[in-house]
């Protein structure tokens, strides 16, 4: 073991970043209370702090992380990696995950239509929200387990230590379950002594939260913890069609560990949860009034009487629904594990099985108007997780070997219905649309009328156009296995320089099924056919009316004849019949829902096998005693994606091999994104000079084939880009001038751009950077800590987050009928650009009481998280706003 230097843990063996569960200390070692019983103890090159140095200062580096998979200090630890520290989040009223971005720039925290749905970014890579068969770009673990789907809360976590948010691939020993970073989350085991602690918070909206947390021994090798609490809040926007509100807090959660240790060579971790969301959310606001024509300059809603947000207003936060969404939404799990050693090997195993149930429903036309009367899921995951991990340590080497196993089920169903009100809309825009021309009876009528020319018999249309309760039934399902074999070896050649090389092989295999049914007629329609029957039947009647032919239409055999007798005349009047027969082709506008093409079938046999290596390497230098340096080349991987969702649809090729077997009016597409392949350059530096530390990171990343997932209303449209590159710095320092006042800033630059993607849902992008990514993300704050003699302490913190002007997306395919500039400028018009001011007075007793104010937002900054195009209403946009002003008191009680 290295000699401590500068009053810190100088650790010997640096590894390589990521980590195969993110985060637990390895191996037990032999120790003794202090009444000389046998207890479990963390090697000690490996060990944590005292107890008494267990939760240091905000800027202190003996901070104690296990982004490495091993216990080292952050000082040594040459990984890209913000650890927030329990005090800090205590401090900042970090309330949700999304909040961690106000202290970590390089994150990105979107939650967006349901409160089972969170989008977490790094260094502008990641994906994943919301799409069920889209894996996550950035790996969420919770005490070493793998959340293959997380919403976006830690306020439920009780006893929180830490949270370390790891940025870059981190494939090497996650597999393929980190190919942008990792957010570890890391809770107290159960301790041996009796303690716990209480937290009771009152906030505006009516926000109520109380949590406690209890542990202590059973006996002599058993300890044990329970914790629960609730997490209750009034919506913060008005629904005026319904009368209530939405965006509400409505969760509970249970929380129970085990932690056994029988004698200096064994641990075992026993850790049971379960959480329940029952709450309405998430609103959105209209921002552009769709065009249906000539005729018609504004959605149809209004024109039925419905309510609507007004666009000129989006922070006005008030929406109008016709009905309540709904979110019902169960998370548990079970994990135990289990840590042995025995002079220089140490065995770890993580087992984990995982459930989520969401049932959710939306209003998804957000109008008061009853367009969609149901948009509903059901979503079921299971999950169960394998991970087995060796280490040894021989002289100046540090080996590690491992491998990791996944097998995921999902079940999703889906159904989306047409309301009431459709009928009525559909027949505005269908009037507008044909300039006059059409009614829906109209309409109906006629279709009728050339369908019974083609099929030689009546065929009727009457009364089946856009009825209410006709949509969509479907079901997706889809079968996850995959297995990561993974190894690192350090060499420590001399004192100051370590060497890490390691490498993971990813094996990954998908099933996917489909069952797709739709009922609404009109989206099944052949709208081109029709065109050129209403053409024909147009240049029949003209020449049969010249004629004076007794049925009124003349038959082919004249047509032909007075054709080739008056070709002039004959193109004038096929040119009119054409041009009256135009407007059906608009009214694909209209077809919302059409048929689909399920897997598995003939051509498409829904099965995916992928399979990867990636590798590292890293060198770490110490240049003094207080500062630090590494260069690293790190691969990383993230398997083929499936989309889950309406819009899956066969490729060109699938397409044409599938000929007659599917509906004319079907559309190519894709079914799933190949796998991505993500590649980084970095150097570092770590400084500690006692009351001044600084951690600088320079990199080139890049992901070929990112698999982007673009909304598109109704469902997703999942395609690979080309390549996705991103050049930037990180600096994350701190100083305490004198020692009260602690000053931080963290700032990140990004560059990001799309080198190549030539197939997006709304055209090329190469070249283009790339949207939601700011270009300068920072964080300045300060704390100040008056200590009173009797021990007491009070303590002022305030924080500013800025984010530089970006384009929310890229574009919006709802307006590619109009070409590339048209679906870009939609979307460009609306910019984020966020400046937050977040605050926080703390009284901390000696006695373990403390009582705090906190505000976030206090400048009530308002921004759109993300826009999309609107379901059912064409050439409309839609966007979620963030979060208006919270504030609120909170008082805890350690004991």
């Amino acid at each position: 073991m290295k000699p401590i230097r500068n009053g810190r843990i100088a650790a010997r063996y640096v590894l390589t970043s990521g980590t195969a569960v993110a985060a637990l200390a390895t191996a037990p070692a032999f120790g003794q209370d202090a009444e000389g019983d046998v207890r479990y103890a963390e090697p000690a090159e490996y060990a944590e702090p005292a107890p008494d140095a267990r939760e240091p200062t905000a800027d202190s580096n003996t901070i104690i992380v296990t982004a490495t998979k091993r216990a080292k200090t952050l000082q040594d630890t040459p990984v890209a990696v913000t650890v927030t520290t329990e005090e800090e989040l205590e401090r900042a009223e970090i309330r949700d995950l999304k909040d961690l971005t106000s202290i970590a720039p390089s994150l990105k925290v979107t939650q967006l239509q349901s409160s089972a749905n969170t989008n977490f970014i790094i260094r502008g890579f990641g994906n994943g929200a919301n799409n069920a068969g889209i894996e996550p770009s950035v790996g969420v673990f919770v005490d070493g387990v793998y959340r293959s789907r997380s919403a976006a809360r830690i306020n439920d976590l009780p006893d929180l230590q830490r949270i370390e948010v790891l940025r870059g691939p981190q494939s090497t020993l996650f597999g393929k379950n980190a190919s942008a970073g990792v957010i570890s989350v890391v809770t107290a085991e159960p301790r041996f002594n009796f303690g716990g602690q209480a937290e009771v918070s009152y906030g505006n909206f009516n926000a109520m939260v109380a949590k406690a947390n209890v542990y202590g021994p059973l006996s002599e090798t058993i300890a044990a913890s329970i914790g629960g609490g609730i997490n209750k809040r009034d919506g913060y926007i008005d629904d005026l069609g319904t009368g209530g509100d939405t965006n509400e807090r409505n969760r509970w959660f249970t929380r129970g560990q085990l932690l056994f240790e029988p004698n200096g060579l064994i641990k075992v971790r026993l850790i049971g949860d379960y959480e329940k969301t029952d709450e309405d959310c998430c609103a959105n606001v209209l921002l552009q009034e769709g065009q249906l024509g000539a005729i018609i300059t504004a959605p149809a809603p209004f024109g039925l009487g419905a309510g609507n947000s007004d666009p000129a207003d989006p922070y006005a936060d008030v929406i109008y629904s016709n009905f309540p969404s709904s979110n019902d939404i169960e998370n548990w799990g079970v994990s135990g594990q289990v840590d042995f050693g025995f002079g220089p090997f140490n065995l770890t195993s993580i087992t984990a099985y995982r459930g989520v149930d969401a049932v959710t429903n939306q209003d998804s036309d957000f109008t008061s108007a009853d367009l969609i009367n149901r948009n509903f899921q059901d979503l079921s995951i299971r999950t169960f997780t394998q991970e087995l991990r060796a280490t040894a340590t021989f002289g100046d080497f540090d080996l590690l070997l491992g491998a990791f196993y996944f097998d995921e089920s999902i079940d999703q169903k889906n159904e989306l219905f047409y309301g009431n009100d459709l009928r009525a809309f559909a027949n505005a825009g269908i009037f507008a649309l044909s300039d006059g021309a059409f009614t829906v009876d109209g309409l109906e009528d006629f279709f009728g009328q050339l369908a019974s020319q083609q099929a030689g018999q009546p065929v009727s249309f009457d009364e089946q156009f856009f009825i209410a309760n006709r949509g969509l039934d479907e079901a997706y399902s889809l079968d996850n296995k995959a297995i990561s074999l993974f190894g690192q070896l350090d060499w420590s050649p001399t004192d100051r320089l370590t060497i890490t090389a390691g490498m993971n092989y990813t094996k990954d295999k998908k099933t996917f099924a489909t069952d797709v049914t739709s009922t609404d007629v009109f989206s099944s329609l052949d709208l081109d056919a029709f065109q050129a029957g209403a053409t024909q039947a147009g240049i029949s009647q003209t020449i049969g009316s010249i004629l004076m032919v007794p049925s009124g239409f003349a038959t082919p055999e004249q047509i032909m004849a007075f054709a080739g007798s008056n070709p002039e005349q004959f193109q004038a009047i096929a040119a009119g019949a054409a041009a009256a027969a135009a407007p059906i082709g608009d009214l694909a506008a209209l077809q919302y829902l059409p048929p689909f093409v399920n897997v598995p079938n003939a051509v498409e046999s829904g099965k995916l096998s992928d399979s990867d290596i990636s590798v590292t390497l890293r060198a770490a230098y110490d240049i003094t005693d207080s500062l630090n340096g590494y260069i690293t080349y790190a691969t990383g991987y993230k398997a083929p994606s499936v989309n889950l969702s309406r819009d899956s649809r066969p490729t060109p090729a699938d397409l044409a091999a599938l000929g007659d077997a599917v509906p004319a009016v079907v559309g190519s597409g894709s079914r799933f994104a190949g796998a991505e392949d993500s590649e980084l350059w970095e150097i570092g530096l770590k400084g500690d000079f006692g009351p001044v530390n600084f951690t600088f990171a320079a990199f080139k990343q890049a992901i070929t084939g990112f698999q982007s997932n673009i909304f598109t209303g109704t469902g997703f449209f999942l395609a690979n880009a080309g390549k996705q590159e991103v050049i930037g710095f990180e600096f994350d320092g701190s100083v305490r001038p004198v020692d009260p006042l602690l000053l931080r800033m963290a700032v990140t630059y990004l560059d990001s751009e799309y080198k190549d993607f030539p197939l997006s849902g709304v055209g090329d992008l190469s070249g283009t950077a790339v949207a939601g990514v700011p270009p300068i993300s920072a964080t300045w704050s300060a704390q100040y800590t008056h200590e009173f003699g009797n021990g007491d302490a009070l303590i002022a913190r305030g924080d500013y987050h800025y984010e530089s002007q970006v384009a929310i997306v890229e574009g919006l395919p709802g307006f590619i009928d109009f070409g590339q500039d048209a679906a870009i400028a939609a979307s460009t018009q609306f910019k984020r650009e966020v400046d937050e001011v977040n605050a926080s007075l703390t009284y901390a007793m000696n006695n373990g009481l403390q009582v705090s104010v906190w505000g976030r937002n206090l400048l009530n900054d308002r921004y759109l998280l993300s826009i999309f195009d609107t379901p059912i209403q064409p050439l409309s946009i839609s966007g979620y706003p963030n979060q208006p002003r919270t504030y609120g008191v909170t008082a805890r009680y350690k004991f």
